[in-house]
């Protein structure tokens, strides 16, 4: 199925600040309605949740929320999904996109900070980074993993970052025009540090706070799938 042949069942895009939240969803039924509501409650209703397939009641729990959903028929992994979302936000005159995690890890009362980072600093992304808050309760293979992540990452692409896997993310107009994500499963996460560097885009990380659950815990990458991403990520690089 083309990324882009999703049903759209309510449209957005009242306030005079166009900030639009895209959130990737593969069955999070448990989880999905208490991120919403906690976006809400903090003032953001341009809410776009992306389904990428999921086999509960994901799509069902969205709709209750009211917030805009777009579906995939099957699953086509989270890079996907975040490029489905972020083409319809564009598409829809949003100034300012946050990408947001499913799992009720992300806090929402941070997305200003980064939007201030944005605004303020003269750069056109804020990448979220757990690693720059104080009093870090990280799983500790997690936070190996993690680490080799953003050595890796500086290894491919030259590009320093504390937390290089984190979904936390605000991205201009600008920048979310230029970063073409092609990656449809989890090494979207480093093709959009690459897409930074090649396009020369300023950015600055800012700290986050990450909420590990055992939920999240069970959502989340495993370290083996973390290495398998690796070696994709050195095959796009030396070999494609």
């Amino acid at each position: 199925m083309d990324r882009h042949n999703v049903n759209t069942f309510r449209g957005f895009f009242n306030n005079k600040m166009k900030i639009c939240v895209v959130i990737a969803a593969y069955n999070e039924e448990k989880s999905i309605a208490k991120v919403i509501k906690g976006l809400k409650k903090e003032g953001y209703k341009n809410i776009v949740v992306v389904d990428d397939g999921s086999k509960d009641y994901t799509v069902k729990e969205v709709k209750k929320q009211k917030a805009t959903i777009l579906k995939h028929f099957i699953n086509r992994g989270q890079g996907a999904s975040l490029k489905t979302g972020i083409d319809y936000a564009i598409s829809n005159g949003a100034d300012f996109i946050v990408t947001f995690d499913a799992d009720d890890q992300h806090n929402p009362r941070e997305i200003k900070s980064l939007i201030k980072a944005v605004k303020r600093k003269g750069v056109e992304v804020a990448l979220g980074s757990r690693f720059l808050k104080k009093n870090l309760k990280i799983p500790f293979i997690r936070r190996i993993v993690l680490k080799l992540g953003a050595l890796f990452t500086w290894f491919l692409y030259g590009v320093r970052l504390t937390d290089s896997h984190n979904g936390f993310r605000v991205f201009s107009r600008k920048a979310a025009r230029l970063i073409n994500i092609t990656s449809d499963r989890m090494e979207h996460a480093s093709q959009i540090v690459e897409e930074i560097h090649k396009n020369r885009i300023n950015f600055v990380e800012v700290p986050v706070t990450i909420t590990y659950s055992d939920y999240s815990k069970a959502k989340g990458q495993s370290s083996w799938n973390s290495i398998k991403i690796g070696f994709r990520m050195l095959f796009r690089k030396f070999l494609h």
